[in-house]
């Protein structure tokens, strides 16, 4: 990962900003690519003092084996739905599932409850003011504890391996 320097808080944000600018612009001048580089120093730096502490991942392989699994998942849980849609003999259980939490930081329960809203078929609707448990509607859930142990083990357990071991 590339460490921070006082001038350049964030330097692929900068980067990035840098890159969006020449697109919007649609232009590489000079002048372009220099105004581009201006903002992009000195927007992260107005603002950094805002922004929570950046998140160390401290294994960054089971972060891209935990994307590329909530991608397959995303895809599964897509034809399931769609099944549960489509099929005349249907019996959805819906059901609201209170999950007791695992994880302690702000940051890394955010992504969990992201995670579980990308999945079609379960919305993460509340997460108590204590942080201890998120509230989470599932459309076809037959067995609340099924369900917790799925997400526990799927979700939660590599997040807390990725970022609060």
């Amino acid at each position: 990962m590339i460490k921070p320097r006082p001038w350049l808080p964030t330097p692929l944000l900068s980067l990035l900003l840098l890159v969006v600018w020449l697109l919007l612009v649609r232009s590489l001048a000079f002048g372009h690519f220099l105004l581009g580089g201006f903002l992009a120093v000195t927007i992260p730096l107005a603002t950094h003092r805002f922004w929570d502490a950046q998140p160390h991942i401290a294994k960054p392989w089971l972060l891209l084996r935990f994307v590329l699994r909530v991608l397959g998942d995303i895809l599964v849980a897509n034809l399931e739905v769609a099944w549960l849609i489509i099929n005349p003999r249907r019996r959805l259980h819906p059901h609201f599932v209170e999950y007791p939490l695992m994880l302690q930081d702000r940051f890394t329960i955010t992504l969990l409850a992201n995670t579980i809203s990308l999945t079609p078929g379960t919305v993460s609707a509340n997460l108590r003011l204590d942080g201890k448990s998120l509230l989470i509607h599932a459309l076809n859930a037959k067995d609340e504890a099924a369900l917790i142990a799925h997400i526990r083990e799927r979700y939660e357990r590599p997040l807390k391996e990725i970022y609060e071991c």
